[in-house]
């Protein structure tokens, strides 16, 4: 089995805070997905065995010209099952990988981990590798892409007093 994905990152919000922005429509809405794509929630249902389904859609320019220039649609539509959920602390889920062009879809999973530290919280994503390199290497960067817009967010609503 090969070794799945970590990214680890602290912010300066509560867990309380993040488990909201991680797990509610609305939150999930106001940050996810890589730079350059917005998100719409379609249904959300979080418990175990609950379903997310998303879509995401390619908007900023560079993006929309890369997803064209490899044959990629604009908006592709994800669906997840939630597995294991405990507030504040950690939730888990498959997401279905059925995105890749010539490639059968089959799932990974997911975990976020969510642990106070004295400047905020750090967070831990565990991500199982997907079938090759190039595509394990996609979904690595577009994690650390989201996790920069969630960090973008975190601070401008520090700033605005939220």
């Amino acid at each position: 089995m090969k070794t799945p994905i970590t990214i680890e990152r602290t912010f300066a919000a509560t867990p309380e805070r993040l488990w909201d922005l991680w797990t509610t429509k609305a939150g999930i809405e106001s940050w996810w997905g890589p730079e350059g794509f917005t998100v719409e929630v379609v249904e959300h249902d979080m418990r175990p065995g609950g379903r997310l389904h998303y879509t995401m859609t390619a908007t900023a320019p560079e993006t929309v010209a890369f997803m064209k220039q490899n044959g990629l649609p604009l908006t592709n539509h994800s669906h997840a099952t939630f597995g294991e959920i405990s507030p504040p602390r950690f939730f888990t889920y498959a997401s279905l990988v059925d995105f890749v062009p010539g490639v059968e879809p089959y799932t990974i999973q997911n975990r976020v981990e969510f642990h106070p530290v004295a400047s905020g919280t750090k967070t831990v994503t565990i991500v199982d590798r997907l079938h090759d390199d190039d595509w394990t290497n996609r979904v690595r960067a577009g994690r650390s892409s989201q996790l920069d817009k969630l960090e973008k967010l975190l601070a401008s609503t520090t700033k605005g007093g939220a």
